[in-house]
């Protein structure tokens, strides 16, 4: 067996980057000072530290749901199969490591849904059957716009449906390459003003109030895959305490 090649699935978290309504701020601190206040901390002079440096570091203020993330079945509610739902803590870590299985969806458009049937054509024509605790990841390449303005509103989206029938098959973590799980909000807003069917509106999301399971969005590089399946994936999520959702960073394991 070859040494275990990887591939990066995550995004970069950058300050406020275009394109999503999630918006991070990251200030970074140098090594001259960390040297000044560090060194006023410890009650030593900066030339105390060779050339008068010592360690950086950042300050982080962002959402949970900035960059690459796991949304836990608490995003959506309180409840989840009428019992307590689960936080991003409190994610089984088996669910976070497991057979990846990458689903070709380029040839959607923006706004499009992503229906059960679609999803079903979709894992009969690599040939393949869904087992229980795979990790399924949704690749609609607008990935390759993250960062870009109006990238929030680029993707074709999943619904109750599909997102329904993954479950049935055993699936407890599911992904997609673009902003959301479900289609852009600006395309579920006009849909609901012309039907007044309120029901639209993140149903894909709303559906793990009923049935358990969590999903990945701001997923990258699905495209790098070299096959759509016989590769691990890792997803663990940063463990905070009592969050609807935990950064990750997503990557595919291949024995090549």
């Amino acid at each position: 067996m070859g040494k275990p090649r990887m591939i990066d699935l995550s995004v970069a978290l950058v300050n406020n980057p275009p394109g999503s309504f999630i918006q991070s701020a990251i200030t970074y601190h140098t090594h001259e000072e960390g040297a000044r206040v560090r060194g006023k901390m410890f009650g030593l002079p900066e030339d105390f530290f060779p050339e008068n440096r010592f360690a950086a570091e950042e300050e982080v203020n962002l959402s949970t749901h900035a960059g690459t993330h796991l949304d836990a079945p608490y995003h959506w509610g309180p409840l989840c199969e009428g019992k307590p739902a689960k936080t991003a803590d409190e994610i089984p870590l088996e669910w976070c490591f497991s057979d990846g299985v990458v689903l070709d969806f380029t040839h959607k458009k923006a706004g499009d849904l992503i229906t059960a049937e679609d999803v079903r054509q979709a894992v009969a024509k690599i040939g393949y059957k869904i087992k229980p605790l795979d990790i399924v990841l949704i690749r609609t390449d607008v990935s390759r716009a993250y960062g870009q303005p109006g990238y929030e509103s680029k993707h074709p989206g999943m619904g109750r449906e599909s997102t329904s029938w993954l479950i049935d098959q055993g699936v407890k973590v599911m992904g997609i390459d673009a902003w959301g799980w479900d289609r852009p909000m600006g395309v579920l807003m006009q849909e609901i003003k012309k039907s007044g069917d309120k029901s639209i509106f993140w149903a894909g999301h709303f559906l793990g109030k009923e049935k358990e399971y969590c999903h990945l969005e701001n997923l990258a590089n699905l495209e790098k895959l070299p096959k759509p399946f016989g590769f691990k994936v890792a997803v663990f999520p940063v463990k905070i305490h009592r969050a609807s959702s935990g950064w990750v960073r997503a990557v595919a394991i291949l024995d090549d």
